[in-house]
This record gives structure tokens, sequence and C-alpha cells, in this order.
């Protein structure tokens, strides 16, 4: 079993990543690989809705959002960190987000995710609702810790003064880590749940 978490966050050992690292202790503690992508300082431009992908199979701008959807595809788990702009997520992030979710065609029912946000005080609420709905919208189970996934910091390293914010991580991953292996043990007794075919509605006609 593996989990992919992404940093968002465009310093590479800032706050975000000192998050992720606290679930990453966690995971390999209850034998579950892991694996930490970097997408931060990366120059990501988003969707131009061109529908490359639903003809060719991946995005038609061959970068990271590519190589990712090969690692998210086998994963079993995707936590995905960033930090607080303007009460939103990173918008490298988020455009990273949108054509990965947007451009794989696999079946992301039962991947287990979760977001995890960093701040130095506020917009931390408004940012985990945003990061959750890539995780609804495809169907896949989010982990919950002790309180809303987030940790406090203004500088990077001060995140390691917010004892109860490293403690929810911790919490996070030990519960993200039963419902990896819970749903690997139901998927393989009873398989997926059987999928209707999507029915679309507009508003507008």
């Amino acid at each position: 079993m593996k989990v992919l978490l992404i940093n968002g966050s465009p310093h590479e050992n800032g706050n975000t990543a000192m998050a992720l690292k606290e679930m990453v202790a966690v995971f390999e503690a209850e034998g579950i690989e892991t694996e930490i992508l970097h997408v931060g300082p990366m120059a990501i431009r988003g969707c131009i809705s061109c529908f490359h992908c639903s003809r060719e199979g991946k995005c038609v701008f061959d970068d990271i959002v590519n190589e990712a959807a090969i690692k998210f595809e086998t994963c079993d788990g995707l936590v995905v960190g960033s930090p607080v702009y303007y009460a939103g997520a990173n918008a490298t992030l988020t455009a990273f987000l949108t054509r990965l979710f947007y451009s794989t065609r696999f079946d992301k029912r039962m991947k287990v995710g979760a977001a995890v946000v960093a701040a130095r005080r506020g917009g931390l609420s408004s940012t985990f609702d945003e990061l959750n709905k890539f995780f609804t919208i495809s169907g896949m189970p989010v982990a919950s810790g002790q309180y809303w996934n987030s940790i406090h910091g203004g500088k990077p390293g001060d995140a390691a003064e917010d004892a109860e914010g490293l403690q929810s991580m911790r919490t996070l991953a030990a519960n993200m880590s039963f419902l990896v292996k819970s749903i690997a043990l139901g998927k393989e007794q009873f398989g997926l749940p059987e999928r209707e075919r999507p029915v679309f509605t507009n508003f507008i006609r």
C-alpha cells in the first residue's frame, strides 16, 4: 500500500512540509509506503479546456501533471498540503490538481484523500474546504483526524511549536492508515460498489 503526498508550498522545507513529514513517520510505522511530490515552486499552467485528455488519455501539457498521474493511479491514498494564500490554496497547486483530476480517467473511488493546510493565522478552514472538493467529486473517502487538518506557523519552521497541530497530523495519518487498510480488505472481499451510468442534467438548455 502506498500514499502519495503533494507539497503545494513553494518552500520545500516550510511548515506545510513539516506537517507532511509528521504524517510520513506514522505511515511508515504502519507499513505504508510514501512519496512526497513537491510541486509548489513549479511553473504549472492551468487547464485550457481543450479536451485533449479525453481523446489521448493524458493532459496536453506534458509536465509534472502527467508524471503525477501515473503515481496517483497506483497509490491507495492521496494527501494534499497547501499554505493559505488569501483564504485559499496556492494557485500553482490548484492548477496542478485541476489538471490532474480532470485529465485522469481511471477510477478514483475508494482512494483515500486528505487535505492539510498551513497558515500563520487565518483562512485555514476555507482552504481546507476547497481542497476536499477534489476528493468528494471523485468518490474518494476523506480521512479526518482530531480537528480540521491544519497547522500554524509564520516563518518556515514555526510549526514545530504548534504541538496540537503536529498531533493532529499524527492522528490524521493513523486514521488514514486504518482507512487504507480497511478499504483494501473490503475491496478484496466485496469489490467496489456497482456504479450507475452517469446522468448529466444541465440547468440551462
